[in-house]
């Protein structure tokens, strides 16, 4: 057996499961997809949104990449953004990175990545020059990146600040609040950092006055 069989079998024991305890579960999951939230998080396999959260299909919408980040360019963040935003109307969106992040810490080395993750942990490098005193201040590499974890997220939700689809929500709907949370591997614990709602100021170069 391959251990992709291992991943198709249990598929149908779940499902099974599933249709034992409901038989109406995935008639009804087909036509369900009212999410308040949703989650850019890291692509970590140790951070699954919804076992963290304790939430079930059709409730969270999700969106995962390395070090949980918002980037102006990435078309893929930005769709998922303006699909769960305008289409799905979540009330909330959550930027949840977790202590102990591999993108983090390759981003506080000075190592040669390759061009493809060079240009990615950039970004993270770009967080740290905002803070370098205060994090340089820091002797311990763990508690470091550490903090590093949490301004991360605290500047992605800015970065979600900044856009349009979020202004435009804000000013329309007043929706969705924006979240910073960071996941702790060692005890399962979430940890609130940074939260924004619709009256919240952000700096007037980034505000688009004619939505």
């Amino acid at each position: 057996m391959q251990p992709y069989d291992k991943l198709l079998n249990d598929n149908k024991a779940w499902a099974a499961r599933m249709l034992a305890e409901d038989p109406e579960y995935f008639e009804r999951l087909e036509h369900l997809q009212t999410p308040q939230f949703l989650w850019i998080g890291c692509s970590d396999s140790r951070v699954p949104a919804d076992r963290i959260t304790g939430t079930h299909p059709g409730e969270i919408f999700v969106h995962r990449n390395i070090a949980n980040l918002v980037i102006h360019t990435d078309v893929n963040l930005l769709s998922v953004l303006e699909f769960a935003v305008v289409h799905l109307k979540v009330q909330h969106v959550i930027v949840c990175g977790h202590y102990g992040c591999g993108g983090i810490k390759a981003a506080m080395t000075n190592h040669d990545y390759k061009q493809v993750l060079n240009m990615w942990l950039r970004n993270i490098k770009d967080v740290y020059r905002l803070h370098k005193e205060e994090l340089d201040a820091i002797e311990d590499v763990e508690e470091r990146a550490n903090l590093l974890t949490e301004l991360n997220v605290k500047e992605q939700v800015m970065h979600l600040a900044k856009t349009s689809i979020i202004q435009r929500a804000w000013k329309s709907d007043q929706r969705p609040q924006l979240h910073g949370w960071v996941y702790g591997l060692s005890n399962g614990i979430i940890k609130p950092v940074f939260e924004m709602d619709a009256n919240t100021p952000i700096d007037p170069l980034y505000m688009y006055d004619d939505l």
